[in-house]
Parts: C-alpha cells; structure tokens; sequence
C-alpha cells in the first residue's frame, strides 16, 4: 500500500497547475530617450494637468492612512503601504504625465468618510472596500482579492471607527478581487451562526468559480504583465495599475452567497438600511450589480465605472465584453440616478454632485459607444483590427475628459477587442488562415534579411529615430528566430521600456516593462500558485475541476488509451465515471461502473489538495479517507496523461 500511495501521490500531483511564491525578476532599467520625453512633454502640454477638481475628491474625507506592511502566514511581504511614496511631484521622464497624475490620485489611500455612515477603504488593495454603516453594525460591500488585505482593512476600519460586526457582505460582481477576501471579512461559521446576509447577483458562484479553475493558470502568468507584479514600484518599473495601486497576491477565498439578485430590479433592507439592487451582466463581468442607497442619496457603480477607460478585454486575457450592452447600462444608470448626490465605485475615487455625477456617466456611455460603433463602421468597410486599431481616435469632449482616459483600458485594444465580439480573431486574409509558429516564421525572416545582426542594425536605426513600434516588430523576429542574440534581446528591452516610459495605460506600461525585465533575466521561475487560491476551491463545484483535467489531457499521448475510473467523494455523496475516449477526457454524474479500470475514493478536501498540488503523506499515505480500488497502475496511468500547466512559460523569448 505504501508504494502504491506513493505513486499515487505522484501521478494526482499532475493537475496542480502553479508552484510557490514568485521572487520576482531584477534588471537594470535605462533612461527615457530624447524621442520619449518629447512625446511625453508634448501629451502634457495638451491636457489640463493641473486641474485640482480629481485631487479635492480623492482627499475628501481623509480620516487615516496605513503604514507598515501586509504579511502571508510565511511571513512574504504581500503589500507595502508605503512602497509608493515616490509618487509624488511632477512626472519623470521615465512615465507617462496623463498616467503619473493618475498614479498620484490613487495614492490617495487611507480609511475615508463619504458621507454620514458610507466609509471607503482605499488602496489596501487594487479595489475598495465600501463600508455602510447599519443599526447593529457594518454592511461591507466587496471583500478584496486576499483574506490577508481583507483583514488587515477591516482591522485598520475597526481601530477608527467603532468595532461593530459585520451584518451583510455584498459582492458587486464576479472578480476575484471583489471576493477574493471574504474570509477576511466574516467566517462562513459566523455567517451560519448570526444568519448573516451574503447577497451577489445571479450566476456569481459559476463565473467566480469557473473561469479561474479553468484557464486559471495562463490568465495568472499574464496578469504577471498586466499588473507588473515582479516589478519594482519605482519611477521606472510599477507605478499604478489603472484600477488601484496594486494587487495583493494573497490567500484567496470565496463565501457562497445566501441570496441572489435575480430580477432586473430589487428592493431590499439590510440591518435597516434600504438598498435598490441593478442587474448588469454580460458587460464589465458575466454577473455584477450596480446598487442605490436612497436615503443616503448614493449610487454605487460597482465596476461599470471607474475613473478609467475600462478593458473590453483585458491583455491578461478573458471574454471578450461587449460595448454596446456595456453603453446601454450607462444610460440605464442615468435614469436609475434619480437624486443621487454620490457616486461610489469600487476602484478609485468617489464624486459628489448630481450634474456632475450624470457627466462621469455620460462620458462612459459614449466612450463604449463610440468605441463600438465606429468599430463596427471600419470593419464593415473592409478594414482589419490592426488597421482599426490605428483608425479609431476619440472626439475631443472624450479624450479630453480625463475620467474616461486609458489608464486600465486602452482604445487600441479596445477597438480590436470589439472586432473579435463579432468577427473572431481571424482578419480575412488567407495568409493569416495557416501562419507559420512565430519561431518557424522568425528564422525565414532573418535568412530574407541576412541574419540577426542585420535585423538589430536596422532596429537601432528605428530606435535612434523614436520609431519603437517598428523597432519592436524587427527585434521579436531577431528574438524568437536567434534566441540566443544578446544584443537582440537587450535592444528589445530597451525599446520596450521606451514604449513602456510613454504608455497612458497602466496595463501597457507594466506589460512593457515586464517583457523588458524577462528578457534580461528570463521568465519567473516560479508561477501563481494554486495552494494560494484553496479556499476558493473548496467551494468550487467537482464539475469545474473535472472540466479542466479533461482540458488538460496530453490527447497526443492519449490516442489509442481506453481508461475508465470512477471517483467517488464520501462526504458530498456524490460519484462520477470518467472515461478516454478518442483521446478525449469525458465524464459523467453516476454510480460506479462496474468495468472501470480502477476506483477512486477520497473526500473533497483531499481531492482539492490534490488539484492545489498540496497533498502531503498525512492526506494519503496516512489518510484512511483515501482508498483505491481495482488496478492501481491504471489509475496510475489514467492521472499521468493530464498535463500540469507550470504557469511559467516563456512569453517574450522561446
């Protein structure tokens, strides 16, 4: 038993998709160049920079701020509250103005008033903690992406206001950094206990679930890029995302909710406070709701609105959105507004006044709009997401309105987003229908030009002219053909920094400057790691896992394979058959088949440390809630074909 357990242990180990805590890259950052910081210097000429309006709204209310540093309980340093002093001042050379002032607007971080009994927490994490103040305690609307910056939020609320309990949790929509924390605000057994309500809008638990456990391991490593989690914070590495300062890459958790908003519109009293729920699905998440205190006079936009142009689809990568749903909530939102005097949103900063609430919505509405429509006008005309790309340019009442800026969002990626919603990836031309690999295609490209130290001639004279954009299509051909160019791959990086040192959006600039320092030192050893993520999956549905096992069967290695197990979880009571067929991973809700080649038994928590890669010796050597049945080589053989994603593979070099 103890080798077979042992083998076992191996062979289940494969489904883990990540590995511990990554410990980041280095690299030495160069200067900005004479193009950069004309191209720079000019965008701030033509903005209104100093406009203090933004500045008096996101110090309103100003009641603390934090110091100090959030910890994991292996003492990794998840959050430095003071890691972003530096911004402050005029905008180096280094960064872009448009984004350094809105970097200075989300250093604003602290424990806020909004108005009598409404507090935010800001900058504890990427996202806000909206606190509502019941008659027996505090009605907290939205968790944070980790249990650790959670707790430490709530613990910081808790030292300046008055230590009443939580009486209601409300997620605003599916996004782990808007649940990811729950259990650091309440416990599901004080939710059992107290008859806490915990409400989210219909769908919640199947999108926060399903996405993450499904392509869980490929969107982590990219949000690596999209939110420069290995960077430095420092004027030439990460200075904002967009949304918030920075992601708090902690223990992830999830709380089931006690009650959904299925209507378009529902009214409901949470320990005496009057809430008007708004269904908005399908648009800035598959399941999110905007709500309204009346009595407060106070509009929460969950994250249809924030003080950014938005991601139609974000470079870390998920489904594509669609813009004109997204539009049509806008205006949905202005005759829902009534007399709000307050607008809330669960990124950045709030805004007081009617009139000027109703123009922040107003300009979001037309942004997707405008973005979608002449989309759509281009495409229809002929025109590729490329062509697109460089065609659409917002009106001046947009682009001028810096509450609507790319500062998460960009409109280049947007406009191309938009053309796959309705086109697909594919542009139309046959020769993009079977295009060779990237490192196939490279290696033709550089015997055309004459090698490698050729196409870096011509990339340095593109450089020295400010012309990155070609400079970098040049190099990744000098890259990806002749890997081990080191002269290609340095160029690259310096012109990904310049691209990086002028970009708006902070999702740019942080995937820029990522893709420099990986080029310099290489890609991270060490991926997001699902041991991270575990609390979450104990919620998750047997169903989402199974799907993506099956997603992750080796099917070259699989052909001619014919292997059926059944898994049988003792504390849920529930069984399923899985089976190979046609190098296919399928399975199925049943009892036991009696041709199976082996049998599974084992309660969920093992089953999930198993999938999180955590399963010690005590979980199955010593476990007697573990048991196999039948050929234990087959089982053996059956895990063996499901591939483990590393969450660490190489983006900018192969």
């Amino acid at each position: 038993m103890k080798k077979i357990s042992y083998m076992l242990l191996a062979a289940c180990t494969v489904l883990a998709a990540g590995c511990s805590k990554n410990t980041g890259v280095g690299g030495a950052a160069g200067e900005a160049t004479p193009a950069t910081i004309q191209a720079n210097t000019q965008l701030a000429k033509d903005l209104k920079l100093g406009d203090p309006q933004d500045f008096e709204d996101a110090k309103r209310g100003f009641i603390a701020r934090p110091n100090g540093k959030v910890l994991s309980a292996d003492g990794t340093v998840l959050h430095d509250y003071d890691a972003y002093q530096f911004i402050e001042g005029q905008a180096p050379d280094t960064v872009n103005p448009s984004l350094w002032r809105h970097a200075l607007l989300n250093a604003q971080m602290g424990l806020f008033k909004v108005t009598d009994g409404v507090y935010q927490l800001r900058g504890f994490d990427i996202a806000n903690i909206t606190l509502i103040e019941g008659k027996s305690g505090w009605i907290v609307v939205d968790a944070l992406t980790s249990r650790e910056s959670a707790s430490a939020a709530m613990a910081f609320a808790r030292k300046h206001l008055s230590d009443k309990p939580v009486t209601a949790l409300i997620f605003t929509h599916s996004h782990a950094d808007h649940f990811g924390g729950a259990l650091g605000i309440i416990t599901p057994e004080e939710v059992a206990k107290r008859k806490v309500p915990v409400l989210a809008s219909a769908g919640f638990m199947e999108e926060s679930t399903g996405e993450n456990v499904m392509v869980g391991s490929a969107m982590g490593r990219r949000s690596m890029y999209q939110f420069g989690k290995n960077l430095e914070r420092s004027a030439k590495g990460n200075v904002d995302t967009g949304l918030g300062k920075n992601v708090v890459y902690g223990a992830v958790g999830i709380l089931a909710p006690t009650q959904l908003i299925t209507k378009p519109t529902e009214e409901l009293v949470l320990d005496g406070v009057r809430f008007v729920f708004h269904n908005v699905p399908g648009a800035e998440a598959p399941a999110e709701m905007t709500f309204a205190v009346p009595d407060k006079k106070l509009y929460g936009g969950a994250e249809n609105l924030a003080m950014t142009m938005h991601n139609l689809l974000p470079v870390r990568g998920a489904k594509v959105r669609d813009a004109l749903r997204w539009s049509e909530y806008m205006q949905q939102a202005l005759d829902q507004l009534s007399d709000a005097e307050i607008y809330v949103g669960q990124h950045n900063w709030p805004i007081w006044g009617k009139a000027r609430i109703a123009e922040f919505i107003t300009m979001h509405r037309d942004v997707y709009k405008y973005t979608h429509d002449q989309t759509v006008r281009l495409l229809n005309a002929g025109l590729t997401p490329r062509e697109i790309a460089d065609k659409v340019i917002l009106p001046k009442s947009l682009s001028s309105y810096f509450g609507t800026r790319g500062y998460y969002g960009d409109l280049r990626h947007n406009t191309k987003a938009v053309y796959q919603f309705y086109m697909g990836a594919y542009d139309g031309n046959p020769a993009n229908l079977n295009p060779l690999p990237p490192q196939e295609s490279a290696k033709h490209y550089l015997e055309l030009i004459g090698g490698a130290d050729k196409a870096v001639a011509a990339a340095q004279t593109a450089y020295d002219k400010g012309e990155y954009r070609w400079a970098a299509e040049l190099l990744n051909q000098a890259v990806f053909g002749q890997p081990d160019h080191k002269g290609a791959k340095e160029l690259l990086a310096k012109t990904y920094e310049q691209m990086g040192y002028m970009a708006e959006a902070a999702t740019w600039r942080n995937s820029y400057l990522t893709a420099a320092a990986e080029l310099r030192n290489g890609p991270p050893t060490k991926g997001i790691s699902k041991s991270d993520v575990i609390e979450m999956l104990h919620q998750t549905p047997i169903e989402r896992f199974l799907e993506a096992m099956a997603a992750g069967l080796n099917g070259p290695d699989a052909e001619g394979k014919d292997l059926k197990v059944n898994l049988v979880l003792t504390d849920t009571k529930e069984s399923y058959v899985l089976w190979i067929e046609n190098a296919v991973l399928h399975f199925k809700r049943a009892e036991p088949a009696s041709d199976a080649n082996a049998t599974l038994t084992l309660t969920k928590p093992i089953f999930v440390k198993m999938i999180a890669g955590t399963a010690g010796v005590k979980d199955t050597l010593l476990s007697d809630d573990l048991k196999i049945g039948g050929s234990k080589m087959d089982l053996v053989r059956f895990f063996g074909l499901i591939d483990k994603a590393p969450g660490t593979f190489s983006i900018v070099t192969k």
